[in-house]
């Protein structure tokens, strides 16, 4: 295998095992690529983004949105008991039952660990269940896009891989943070800041190592480069491809503002695809109206990537979503 047939092996097996990992933090409303209105409308454009952010506030308090994470917990080898008792290895902070179960994890890495759910001594509580059906001891899934998601009335939990380790989140339709939620704040919208970038083409494709909050990196594929020219300066900026997300580029960045206005961990962005694809030269719309907070910037149970070195802009983007108020 020559060397740019191996690098796209490589990049083809990091946008599959990297598809859980990013999905979470993306909203519906980037997915579904809104507020796409022509800068040459300034009136319906206007009216596009303020219809992206009412859709990224609803999708933020929904009941399973980010606002209901209430804890981050990891698991140890062998039996982890959760529940709301403080007699538990993992004691959850919500109203919940005494005991809701035990967490095993089994097995040696790689490939070898499994992680099944037991009853505690006295059964399941009524009421508990997984993926909708009534608890039962078993294996649960916690690779791929549907781990198992195991509830209790407003409470849900699931069990994730975090390389060779599992942590199980755990969510509270009823948390403060949800219940006490007044909305998000915002820049103005300002077409200034929708701009036509060159792309420049990565050949071949790179895998590039993405910093996180627990000091840990993702090795996430990165196709090229957006380069383009904000107030006379030309910047550029590197986005990575999302696992299954093949019509999609993500940029995880940092600009001068995170030292006042905006999150200080940086924000996020979703774009289409460059107009000749991925791997031609060609053009990109970045609007830096739509640049939102991570998971981050609302919990501290949520685990995020970084920007990147390269991704950290010496300028101010006074657009998108600004600093969350706790």
């Amino acid at each position: 295998m020559n060397r740019r047939s191996a690098g796209l092996a490589a990049w083809t097996l990091a946008i599959l095992i990297t598809g859980l990992v990013l999905s979470q933090f993306r909203p519906a409303a980037a997915q579904d690529g809104a507020a796409t209105a022509s800068a040459g409308d300034p009136t319906d454009w206007r009216q596009d983004q303020l219809a992206w952010r009412a859709q990224r506030e609803r999708e933020l308090a929904a009941p399973d949105g980010w606002l209901t994470l209430v804890g981050l917990e990891w698991l140890k080898p062998g039996i982890n008991s959760f529940g709301a008792a403080a007699d538990n290895q993992i004691q959850v902070h919500a109203k919940a039952p005494d005991h809701l179960g035990l967490l095993t994890v089994i097995g040696t890495p790689p490939g070898g660990k499994i992680v099944q759910l037991l009853a505690p001594r006295e059964g399941f509580p009524p009421e508990f269940e997984v993926d909708g059906s009534p608890a039962r001891e078993g294996p649960l899934a916690v690779e791929g896009g549907k781990p198992s998601t195991l509830s209790w009335r407003g409470l849900t939990m699931v069990v994730l891989d975090r390389g060779d380790r599992y942590v199980l989140r755990i969510k509270d339709a009823s948390s403060p943070t949800r219940t006490g939620f007044r909305g998000l704040h915002w820049f103005e919208p300002d077409p200034r800041y929708r701009v036509t970038a060159r792309w420049i083409p990565f050949s071949p494709p790179r895998i590039e190592r993405i910093p996180t909050v627990l000091g840990t990196t993702l090795n996430l594929p990165a196709p090229g480069l957006a380069e383009f020219k904000l107030d006379g300066r030309t910047l550029r900026l590197e986005p990575v491809i999302e696992g299954g997300e093949q019509d999609k580029l993500f940029f995880i960045l940092r600009d001068a503002t995170s030292q006042s206005t905006t999150y200080e961990g940086g924000r996020f962005l979703h774009t289409g695809l460059p107009d000749h694809g991925l791997d031609q030269p060609g053009q990109l719309t970045l609007d830096f109206n739509q640049l939102y907070n991570p998971p981050c910037a609302y919990t501290p149970y949520a685990t995020c990537p970084l920007p990147p070195e390269q991704n950290r802009l010496p300028v101010s983007l006074e657009a998108g979503e600004q600093r969350y108020p706790h």
